[in-house]
């Protein structure tokens, strides 16, 4: 993607559009002469993803932070557990003082405490570029200087990362290396979607894309008149163009209409022995639990339907057709961030081998479909040039999504992946890239866990809730404003990320602040090598080319590169099936597992003895559904699903995020009838609340989600006016549990709520704006 020249409207002027890369895709952009940011797609982007609109605002975005600033209670009364954290104003400062004061700190820490009172964050969806990652960034700085408490797994898919590698013995080949697109639409004839194919989701990937794939397989299953059985409160997790059969499940009974599927399967004689027997282990004991030999509780169709509120008939009906096509079964990331989200995986497993398709080109089972861009994709499962982290001295770490568990519970045991751990005490906390105040469940529960630490330190360009809740924050450039390279999973470019924008006000790279730290402690060699950013690309690039370059592969010099704005990387074939070297060979190709195959029983998770995760597939009640006690408080089940209108909480004041506002907050859809009987109005401000919190919204009435299910998607920047949200964003709703204390996955998808118009003048919006700020006298 070579440097463009266009020609603006009524003018003379050229604006030169230089190339970068989102998260969101590949683009090229420039400064018109009014200093305005304008974006153009990929040329060759099949399908541009409408979040490409948010870009323009990310440089002169009011919310950027301009100085180094402190908070005042944190430079008056010095390190210590605050409340006050999150509260008080900030003093800007320079950055020498800043980076002295932090130099300090984590010297008084690591000397009083040692390394692992440092919690090195760093979660999630910083810049696309791979050498301005901010977590590669931050978590080598924290290596060099001796090691730091981190995290494992993820908020997306935490609760799978840790149950597949005891069913399938690799959670990475059903995460990252399923079936493709060409080869499901070729030969699938019928699509069973738990969670549905949400559209709004393929245009992000991790690192970029080049070439958005998805939506064009997508319209070719509907050309193809492909069967598709939605299963989903929501419509619209499936493309309208795709004539789907609707089965509007009640949110969290998807395994119990897996059982009820299975069961029919069994009683019927529809299921393949042979694939069991020779695949498989475990099945036996599973069966004797569908039959009710366990309970006394046959998992039936009319039991399914109970749960489901899925018509008997419709489940066995289903189950019978499933039987006799191909069959895909898909089920989305978010069936796992519940309560018990173990369940629906390994219950779809257990459900696709009793098919006997698994390693059928078209058959089988798939995760994700729906949930990021690459699943699926065509593009090449290619290693790109990347920052080395170092290696971590410190052992110790805690699952991603109970950190606030952490913070308010230091030398507390829990349970994880079949061990017995306890969570360290944590002093300072070092944050950078990414927004816990947006991942996390339970915010008012997260704002008490965040004045526990005696520092928080937090790197941000905006100032996010993250960063209100810091005690030292320092500005950072975003993706714009410096040079880079990035390439996503399974992409088919690696770009020239050139910089586009001059850093704004006194904004740096992470590098450049971590390296000034460095010195300051004596690590700059070791964390800098003494090079320069644009050393280390040219040093990254280099070294992976030469690599290439010894198997044969042709890969320009980096000036070549650098110049032409991108590489084409080696394709792949285009056509993959999940599992199909297993199924050839199940000797040759054993699975990770004990047995070497499916194991629908685990003996290893049933040795845990988790009553909250047994060795096999089943129904485990929740306690946020609407078939439980608690919904005689909260009688709707709000799902806190992804936004279309951005990526998690990024770029949250870019038009096409605030284009979906409603009355200038994050809109709730709900159905008419349970709209009417509430009072509640199209546009109206709506107070959603349980005991945990409240937030507002704006309503929105649809029909295309099932009654009794409320949906507000996740990612509004969190405005707290005590423990209401005034912009809608549901965290301050979710409840801070694990998924079992197999995976202590995330839970943030469902839970129950109760709706109602809020009277009177609705507070007003602060996010969009900069807390308090004052100058520092000594600057």
């Amino acid at each position: 993607m070579p440097e463009a020249i266009t020609i603006l409207p009524g003018s003379c002027r050229p604006m030169r559009l230089r190339p970068s890369t989102s998260h969101w895709g590949a683009f090229s952009a420039g400064l018109d002469e009014n200093g305005a940011l304008q974006v153009a797609a990929h040329p060759e982007d099949p399908s541009p993803s409408p979040l490409l609109g948010n870009v323009p605002s990310a440089v002169t975005d009011p919310t950027r932070i301009a100085a180094p600033a402190v908070r005042r209670g944190w430079l008056e009364r010095g390190p210590g557990p605050d409340a006050a954290r999150g509260h008080e104003d900030f003093v800007e400062v320079s950055w020498d003082k800043a980076l002295d004061l932090l130099s300090t700190e984590l010297l008084r820490v690591r000397s009083e405490h040692g390394n692992e009172a440092i919690y090195g964050g760093s979660y999630g969806w910083a810049s696309a570029g791979r050498f301005h990652h901010a977590q590669s960034q931050l978590h080598r700085f924290l290596n060099a200087f001796g090691g730091f408490t981190s995290s494992r797994n993820t908020y997306s898919n935490g609760t799978s990362s840790v149950v597949l590698p005891y069913i399938v013995g690799s959670a990475v080949d059903a995460l990252r290396n399923g079936s493709s697109w060409p080869t499901i639409v070729a030969n699938t004839e019928l699509l069973v979607a738990f969670g549905g194919v949400p559209e709004k989701n393929v245009f992000v990937t991790p690192g970029g894309v080049t070439r958005h794939h998805t939506p064009g397989f997508l319209a070719q299953l509907a050309d193809r008149n492909v069967e598709v059985a939605l299963i989903s409160p929501l419509r619209e997790d499936l493309p309208d163009r795709l004539q789907a059969r609707w089965y509007p499940i009640r949110p969290a009974t998807d395994t119990a209409l897996m059982l009820g599927l299975a069961h029919t399967l069994a009683t019927e004689d529809l299921h393949d022995r042979q694939f069991l027997d020779r695949y498989c282990t475990g099945y036996a004991e599973f069966e004797r639990y569908l039959l009710g030999a366990e309970d006394g509780i046959a998992k039936d169709a009319p039991w399914a339907s109970a749960l489901t509120e899925i018509p008997p008939e419709d489940i066995v009906a289903l189950a019978r057709r499933m039987a006799v096509h191909r069959t895909f079964i898909t089920v989305t990331w978010s069936l796992q961030r519940i309560e018990h989200g173990e369940q629906p995986v390994w219950a779809a497993i257990a459900l696709a081998a009793m098919l006997g398709q698994i390693g059928l080109p078209g058959g089988g089972f798939g995760h994700g479909y729906g949930s990021m861009g690459d699943t699926g994709d065509i593009g090449p499962d290619f290693r790109v040039p990347h920052l080395s982290q170092g290696t971590n001295p410190v052992r110790q770490f805690i699952p991603v999504a109970r950190i606030a568990d952490m913070l308010l519970n230091p030398g507390t045991r829990y349970h994880y992946d079949g061990t017995e751990r306890v969570y360290p005490d944590i002093r300072l906390v070092y944050w950078s890239g990414g927004n816990p105040f947006h991942h996390h469940q339970d915010l008012n529960r997260l704002r008490k866990a965040f004045s526990q630490p005696d520092t928080v330190i937090v790197h941000e360009p905006f100032w996010t809730a993250t960063a209100r809740h810091a005690d030292i924050v320092l500005p950072t450039t975003t993706a714009l404003e410096r040079e880079d390279f990035g390439s996503g999973r399974r992409d088919t470019h690696l770009i020239a990320m050139h910089r586009i924008a001059e850093p704004h006000a006194q904004a740096r790279d992470d590098y450049v602040i971590l390296g000034a730290v460095a010195a300051r402690l004596g690590i700059e060699d070791q964390f800098t090598e003494g090079r320069t950013p644009r050393e280390w690309l040219v040093d990254l690039y280099e070294s992976w080319r030469e690599r290439l370059v010894d198997q044969g592969v042709a890969v320009p010099s980096f000036p070549d590169f650098w110049e032409a704005g991108e590489y084409r990387l080696p394709n792949d074939s285009s056509e993959r099936t999940l599992w199909s070297d297993f199924r050839a060979n199940p000797v040759a190709h054993r699975l990770a597992t004990p047995s070497g195959r499916i194991e629908i029983t685990s003996q290893r998770v049933a040795a845990f003895g988790y009553d909250d995760c047994p060795g096999h597939p089943a129904w485990l009640e929740p306690v946020e559904w609407l078939g439980g006690e608690r919904a005689q408080r909260f009688p709707l089940q709000l799902i806190a699903n992804q936004p279309r209108t951005r990526l998690h909480g990024q770029l949250d004041g870019g038009a096409v995020s605030q284009g979906g506002k409603v009355a200038g907050r994050e809109a709730v859809r709900l159905h008419p009838l349970d709209a009417k009987p509430r009072g509640i109005d199209e546009g109206d401000v709506v107070r959603i609340f349980n005991d945990r919190g409240a937030c507002l919204a704006g309503a929105v009435l649809a029909t295309d989600l099932r009654p009794g299910v409320v949906q507000l998607p996740t990612g509004a920047w969190f405005d707290p006016v005590g423990s209401l949200c005034v912009h809608g964003n549901p965290n301050v709703l979710t409840a801070d549990v694990p998924s079992s204390r197999l995976s202590q996955g995330c839970t943030g998808q469902h839970v129950l709520v109760e709706i109602e118009p809020f009277v009177g003048e609705p507070p007003g919006i602060s996010v969009r704006r900069p807390p308090v700020l004052s100058r520092d006298r000594e600057r």
